[in-house]
């Protein structure tokens, strides 16, 4: 195979004076009339993986889908058929040919008609770009503007714009846009009959596109196939089994991978149009089937999130956020969104208590019903455990005794050092802009990508850095101490060894499990379910619940958001690393309890605070609703609804509420020293 790419032309006199004449035309327009190249920049952004594979792209004016290829990686072979079949002496003119217009007269002249083309490249490309009627006096025009496109721009870029603009039928412009709806793939690597259509379709776009019009994309493609092989571009053998190869039936649609991080990068694209980003195409692919099959048969409602974070430079390799867009809230990125944490803070309130002296990994702290100030949390299980240590209470994340911690800390400090990682905390309007000790059972709104920011500290440390989410992002120099060494270390062994899922195997007991340290979290009510997990090279963020913020009865951290959690690390590859089941360090002396003031409050069990509760019936003749508390003090407690006094059953000694109506209602239960607690609910009607 002979590819020609430049020429040596003994141009006839007649020849070189026209020319010349033309170019100082050329030349004299040129500055007065400066063609509109802005035009040739308005193409589709167009975003990919690190190694610069399609992820997803967005049209331009009226969904065109109007894609600049890549010159690096576009196959050379098609680039040498197109010049062959378009304009043999591309390397050697300036817009115009004068030997192709020479033969394109003389036949005109001869013939009364237009018999042999004479455009080239360059004023194939002012054509696209400057639309006019097909006429003598265009076509002298575009001569001029060739002139003029040549004298700005080099033969690659004019190539490359010529393959961006080029038309293929329907919205479809540009080599690259054509290959991937017709054949799936980059144009990188082609075959011969690939070549063949792509150079054909151009010439007629919608009276052979291949989808439509099989039978005329066909012809069309076997008629170039024979001008390449007269050209010498092909052998008889190879032209012959191009035209054994069928042509595609159909349009494919184009991918769209990582489509919700590419809507975010793409509205801040500044005029590059390419945005190479630091996800890992592959898997990527692979996290969105899984995240699609998670929540198959699953509540309607349920949407999740999923964020994978490589530590090394805290590249994110993975973000979904939302299982599809059929799911409802599915268009929206809940990765990125504010959300209750639930438990997932604890980890660094005990980290800055190991660091502040205040506590060690066995240090005890009493876990019983105990009042902080006005405050009185409940371990979500509504059970008590006495003394527990603080690995302890970290692994079974209970809630009595990181609030002892924090309280010890200090909310104020914890909050300053969550802050100074740079990621956003956002407090609720009607706790006054400080969310108090609340925060640590999931007072205060962060992101998963601020989760992100904070695990992949411990990962890393305990050096909190911002997120990397293109190649083209340098390393920062933004680098937060969150933690110390030590106590990052710390805290990174106790959550190896929290309890693992239910079905899944401890990774002590299993050599080449990924050594997984983990916390899940739940927010009240249901409505944020939580699953944050580390390896040494990995961070994983895990959230599931409802878009719009509703509940979710039942769907905890553990039960939820962990398996995914142990699916997603499972999807990383094996690790080769092992660990071993290890005691917690005792307490140093002076560090063994932290205690707070035990409550002697009683303590409503059910209905729970800001509850609905459903009844089938209402009044005397109803089932009823059983109500339930405790008093630490073991006195008599006395029912209150709406202020009414209810009295026990003779029979069960139990109380049993018998809601007139549906609405909302005040219960209360007071103690023999006046002593009450209060639970608002709301009454819904089931038939």
């Amino acid at each position: 195979m002979k590819i020609v790419s430049s020429f040596r032309v003994k141009w006839p006199l007649w020849l070189k004076w026209s020319v010349s004449a033309f170019a100082l035309a050329a030349i004299g327009g040129n500055a007065l009339l400066p063609p509109p190249l802005t035009r040739a920049d308005a193409v589709s952004t167009v975003v990919t993986d690190s190694q610069g594979k399609w992820l997803s792209g967005f049209t331009v004016e009226n969904g065109r889908w109007r894609i600049a290829p890549n010159m690096e990686t576009l196959d050379p072979r098609f680039v040498a058929a197109l010049i062959t079949i378009e304009d043999k002496r591309f390397y050697g003119h300036g817009g115009v040919d004068p030997i192709a217009v020479g033969r394109a007269s003389l036949t005109w002249a001869k013939s009364g008609r237009a018999q042999s083309g004479a455009s080239t490249l360059t004023m194939q490309l002012v054509r696209q770009l400057e639309p006019r009627p097909r006429t003598l006096g265009s076509k002298a025009i575009e001569s001029l503007r060739a002139a003029q496109y040549e004298m700005r721009l080099s033969k690659r870029e004019i190539l490359k714009h010529y393959l961006t603009h080029a038309p293929y039928g329907g919205n479809l412009e540009g080599v690259r846009a054509a290959s991937l709806s017709y054949f799936g793939q980059e144009p990188e690597r082609l075959t011969d009959a690939q070549i063949a259509l792509l150079i054909a379709l151009p010439q007629a776009p919608e009276a052979r596109r291949p989808d439509l019009r099989p039978k005329a994309a066909r012809a069309a493609r076997d008629e170039i196939l024979d001008k390449l092989e007269q050209a010498g571009f092909l052998t008889a053998r190879q032209t012959r089994e191009a035209k054994e190869a069928s042509v595609p039936s159909r349009r494919l649609p184009l991918p769209e991978n990582g489509w919700l991080t590419a809507q975010r990068l793409a509205s801040g694209d500044t005029g590059n149009h390419q945005i190479q980003t630091t996800l890992d195409g592959n898997l990527q692919r692979r996290l969105e089937k899984l995240a699609r099959h998670f929540v198959t048969g699953k509540d309607a409602a349920m949407n999740l999130s999923i964020l994978v974070i490589e530590n090394e430079r805290n590249q994110v390799r993975a973000s979904i956020g939302s299982a599809g867009r059929e799911r409802p809230g599915g268009w929206i990125d809940m990765a990125t969104r504010t959300r209750s944490p639930g438990s997932t803070l604890k980890p660094f309130i005990y980290g800055l208590a190991f660091d502040d002296g205040i506590a060690a990994p066995g240090t005890r702290i009493l876990d019983a019903p105990t009042r902080f100030g006005s405050y009185q949390p409940e371990n979500f299980s509504r059970r008590y455990h006495g003394k527990v240590t603080a690995a302890q209470a970290l692994q079974h994340s209970l809630n009595v005794p990181a609030v002892a911690a924090l309280e010890q800390v200090g909310e104020a400090r914890f909050e300053a050092a969550l802050r100074a990682t740079g990621i956003k905390l956002t407090v609720p309007k009607q706790v006054g802009g400080k969310a108090g000790l609340a925060v640590a059972l999931g007072g205060v709104g962060v992101s998963s990508e601020g989760l992100g920011v904070l695990y992949a500290g411990l990962a890393n440390g305990g050096i909190a850095r911002p997120l990397n989410w293109t190649e083209n992002d340098a390393p920062t120099d933004q680098a937060y101490p969150l933690l110390s060494k030590q106590s990052a270390a710390r805290i990174t062994k106790i959550l190896r060894q929290a309890p693992t899922p239910e079905g899944r195997v401890p990774p002590w007991l299993t050599k080449t499990a990924p050594p997984i340290a983990y916390k899940t979290g739940t927010s009240y009510g249901y409505r944020d379910a939580w699953a944050a997990g580390y390896t040494d090279k990995w961070t994983v963020i895990i959230w599931t619940g409802r878009a719009d913020g509703g509940p979710l009865p039942g769907q905890t951290g553990r039960k939820s958001a962990a398996p995914l959690l142990y699916d997603v690390f499972a999807q990383l590859g094996r690790s080769e690393t092992s660990i071993a089941y290890a005691k917690m360090d005792r307490a140093p002396k002076g560090l063994a309890d932290i205690q707070g003031v035990v409550s002697e409050l009683p303590v409503i069990l059910f209905p729970p605070d800001r509850s609905e509760v459903a009844v089938s019936a209402f009044g005397e003749t109803a089932r009823g609703v059983s109500l339930s508390a405790r008093s630490p003090n073991r006195s008599k407690l006395t029912w209150y609804v709406d202020g009414k006094p209810m009295a026990k059953q003779a029979s069960s000694g139990r109380v049993i509420w018998r809601p007139d109506s549906a609405g909302f209602y005040t219960l209360s239960v007071v103690n023999a020293l006046g002593e009450k607690a209060v639970s608002r609910v709301r009454v819904l009607t089931v038939n």
